[in-house]
C-alpha cells in the first residue's frame, strides 16, 4: 500500500513538473507528450524497480532464513539425515508461528524458533527500507529527467510493451513447466510399466498388493477402459447438449422476441453457475434411481451407477456452453446475408439452414469443442453417478469411470510418489493432454476450412 501510494504521488509530481517546465497549461503545446505521460513515466520508475527487488527478495528470503537457522543449530542436530532435519526445521517453523509441533519442545528448539522470528522481523524491516529507498531514488531520477523534449509517451509505451511481453512469457513458461513436470513423472512411470501395456491394456487395477502371491500383485495399468468410459460419458453428454443448446441458440437468435430473449438467455446461462456437486447429487439421488426403475420395469438390468445417468446430467450442465457461444456467433452473422436470402425467396428456416448455420459453423464448432473439453474434464458428476469401476463396455446402463476420476483417486491421501500406482496419475494426465490437443488440432482445421469458404 505504501508503494502504491508513492506511485500515485510520483504520478502527480511528474505531471506537475511537465507543466512547470513549459510555464503552465498554456505551454502544453511545447511538450512532446501529454502531461499524463510524464506522470505515468515517473510512477512506473518509482514502482517497477522496487517491485522487482521486492519479488526477488521474497523469493529467496525464506531459503536464506532457513539456512541461517539451520547453521545456528548444534552440530549433532545438523549432522543427521535430510528427512529428520527437514522434520526438525518444519517443527521450528510451526513453533515460531504458534502452531502444533510433532516433537517435544526443548530449549534448543525454542531458541531456534526465537531466532527465526527475529530474522523474519529484521527481514521485513530491511525489505521495507530497501524497497522504499529504491522507489524514492528511481522516482527522483525520473522526475529530474523530465523536460519539454523528453519522449515520455514513447518511453511509457516501451515499458508497457515490455510488461505485456513479460506477462506473455510467464503464461508460456507456466504452460511449459506444467507439461515438463507431467512428462518427467510420466517417464518415471513408463520405466516401471511398459508403454504398450498402458496404451493397449484392457484391465485397470492399480492396487498395491499386500503379499507377493496375491492376485494382481504387480497391478494392471491398462488405460483403455478409462478412456472408453470417458468417451462414453462425454458422447452421451454431447448428444444431450449439442442439439438442445444449438436449437435454443437458433430460437433465441432468430425467433424469440427481445423481451423473451432478455429473460430466457440469463435463465439458461444460470445452469453454468450451478456447482457440479449439485448436479452430482441430482444424478445420484434422482436420475440414477429413476433410470434403474424404468429399466427394471421393461426387463433391463441397470446398474445403480450408470454412464447414462452421468452423461445425461453432464449434458444438461454443458448446455449453456453450446447455447451461449452459438447464440453469440449466430447473432454475429451479418444481417445482409439474411436479407439477401429472403430477397431470393427463401423462408426463415431455409435461411437458417443454408446461410446462417454454414456462416456460423466455425464459432459453433468452437462452442462444441469447449463443451466437449468440459465434459472430458468433469470429475464430480462421474464419481457420484457413474462410479469408480473401470469396466470396458459400450453399454450406457453399466457402471464406468473416467480418466479424471482415476487421477483424483490415485492422488487422494498420503501417497508415495515412487510407486507405479501414484505415477500412473501423471501418465493418465499426459495421455489426456495429448488426446485433447489432438481434438483441438482437428477442430482448428475444420474451423479454418469453413472460415475460408464463407468469409
Amino acid at each position: 500500500m505504501a508503494l502504491l501510494t508513492l506511485m500515485a504521488f510520483a504520478f502527480y509530481l511528474g505531471r506537475r513538473r511537465s507543466l512547470t517546465v513549459v510555464g503552465g497549461r498554456s505551454g502544453v503545446k511545447n511538450l512532446h507528450s501529454l502531461p499524463a505521460y510524464y506522470g505515468f513515466y515517473t510512477a512506473l520508475w518509482a514502482g517497477l524497480p522496487a517491485l522487482l527487488v521486492a519479488g526477488l527478495w521474497l523469493s529467496f528470503e525464506g531459503s536464506i532464513i532457513t539456512t541461517l537457522v539451520v547453521d545456528g543449530l548444534p552440530a549433532e542436530m545438523r549432522d543427521t539425515d535430510p528427512g529428520r532435519l527437514g522434520l526438525l526445521v518444519n517443527d521450528i517453523k510451526n513453533l515460531a508461528s504458534g502452531n502444533i509441533v510433532s516433537a517435544h519442545v526443548d530449549e534448543t528448539m525454542q531458541r531456534a524458533a526465537d531466532h527465526l522470528n527475529e530474522l523474519r522481523s529484521v527481514g521485513r524491516m530491511a525489505l521495507g527500507v530497501v524497497v522504499l529507498s529504491i522507489a524514492l531514488a528511481a522516482g527522483a531520477l525520473a522526475w529530474r529527467a523530465i523536460g519539454p523534449k523528453m519522449r515520455a509517451r514513447n518511453r511509457v509505451e516501451f515499458i508497457v510493451n515490455g510488461l505485456l511481453i513479460a506477462s506473455s512469457l510467464i503464461a508460456i513458461l507456466t504452460t511449459v513447466g506444467i507439461v515438463l513436470s507431467v512428462l518427467f513423472e510420466s517417464f518415471r512411470f513408463f520405466h516401471k510399466i511398459p508403454l504398450t501395456d498402458f496404451l493397449f491394456g484392457l484391465e485397470w487395477s492399480p492396487q498395491i498388493a499386500l503379499r507377493a502371491d496375491q492376485v494382481g500383485a504387480s497391478g494392471a495399468f491398462g488405460a483403455v477402459p478409462l478412456f472408453a468410459g470417458t468417451l462414453l460419458v462425454s458422447f452421451i453428454a454431447l448428444l444431450v447438449a449439442v442439439p438442445i443448446g444449438l436449437m435454443s441458440a437458433i430460437y433465441l437468435a432468430d425467433y424469440a422476441g427481445p423481451k423473451l430473449r432478455s429473460y430466457a438467455k440469463p435463465v439458461l446461462e444460470v445452469l453454468a453457475g450451478v456447482p457440479t456437486v449439485v448436479y452430482g447429487f441430482f444424478a445420484a439421488l434422482t436420475l440414477a434411481p429413476a433410470i434403474r426403475n424404468l429399466g427394471e420395469s421393461v426387463g433391463l438390468v441397470v446398474s445403480s451407477e450408470s454412464a447414462l445417468a452421468a452423461g445425461l446430467v453432464m449434458g444438461v450442465m454443458i448446455i449453456p456452453f453450446v447455447s451461449s457461444l452459438s447464440d453469440d456467433v449466430i447473432n454475429a452473422v451479418p444481417q445482409s446475408l439474411r436479407d439477401a436470402s429472403y430477397a431470393l425467396g427463401a423462408t426463415r428456416s431455409e435461411t437458417i439452414r443454408r446461410v446462417v448455420l454454414p456462416a456460423a459453423l466455425p464459432g459453433i464448432m468452437g462452442g462444441v469443442l469447449l463443451a466437449a473439453s468440459r465434459a472430458i474434464g468433469e470429475t464430480m458428476i462421474v464419481v457420484m453417478a457413474a462410479g469408480l469401476s473401470a469396466n470396458l463396455t459400450a453399454n450406457p446402463l453399466e457402471s464406468v469411470t473416467t480418466v479424471t476420476v482415476q487421477i483424483v483417486t490415485l492422488l487422494v491421501g498420503d501417497q508415495e510418489f515412487d510407486s507405479a500406482k501414484t505415477l500412473a496419475a501423471f501418465a493418465l494426465g499426459l495421455l489426456l493432454f495429448v488426446v485433447t490437443l489432438g481434438l483441438n488440432i482437428v477442430a482448428l482445421h475444420i474451423v479454418r476450412k469453413y472460415r475460408e469458404q464463407y468469409e
